[in-house]
Order: structure tokens, then sequence, then C-alpha cells
């Protein structure tokens, strides 16, 4: 996940929450109904998800922390960095949704996208800003 700051349309990526890829069976039972799952492609390696408890507890760590979950990222082996139609059907419009494309093994490409009000991902500019520029805060500043 990631955590950082809302100011109007620009997100400031702050902290990177990893977490554990969740899918299991009963995951992949609980999304059988989204539109574009394939069952031969519902593993650990073509879909993923966050446990609950996991998700709350970064909830709570982050508003303690006067912050906010801004995003999720995953990766995407051996496919580009765009969303797929199950990560259409899950997202939330709140968050921006990094996507890393591994091919071969090897990070090649990040993108950055939104799900707008027609259930569309637009892209999201990714800006690298200095860390002396943001104090003690993250790197990565994301407007859409």
């Amino acid at each position: 996940m990631l955590l950082g700051q809302l100011n109007g349309d620009v997100k400031t990526l702050v902290e990177v929450w990893p977490t554990e890829n969740a899918w299991n069976d009963e995951a992949a039972e609980a999304f059988q109904a989204i539109e574009g799952s394939v069952q031969h492609l519902s593993g650990k390696r073509n879909r993923f998800t966050i446990d609950p408890q996991v998700m709350l507890k970064a909830q709570k760590d982050a508003r303690d922390r006067h912050l906010d979950i801004i995003g999720i990222y995953h990766s995407h082996p051996d496919y580009p960095a765009v969303p797929s139609e199950f990560d259409r059907a899950i997202a939330w419009q709140q968050y921006s949704y990094i996507i890393v494309s591994v091919q071969q093994g090897l990070a090649c490409d990040l993108r950055s996208w939104s799900l707008h009000d027609d259930g569309q991902f637009q892209p999201e500019e990714v800006l690298k800003v200095e860390a002396s520029a943001l104090g003690e805060f993250g790197t990565l500043s994301s407007s859409g």
C-alpha cells in the first residue's frame, strides 16, 4: 500500500507499506464473479488481494500519523504496466494504482493510474521530488 498526504488532486507518497499477497482459494472463490476473471489465471502470479486485517491496520497506522492510504501498488509479471480488467473491477476511485511491469524477472516499467467516474483508468503523472524539498517525507508525488 502507499501511504501519504492528499492536497487537492495531488497525492504525495510518504511511505510504502509492503503487504503479502493474500490471494488463496477463498479469495478466488469470492472474486470469481468479477467479469474477466479466468479461473486458470487466478493464482498468486496473476491475482492479488490484501488481507482485510492488514488493510485495517494500515488505515489505523496512517490515521495515527496524519496520513492516508493514497494507493496500492503491485506488479504485472511478463505483462505491461497497464491495468487489467480484474484491476479495474476491484479498484477504488480514491486510490492511485502503481503497476510495475516485470519482464523476465526484471522491473522495467512503472506507471500510475486512477479510476475515474466513468469506470475507466486514466494515467497519472508521477513526479519525483527531491527529498530535501519534502523534509522528512517521501520522494514521489503523483497528480492526476
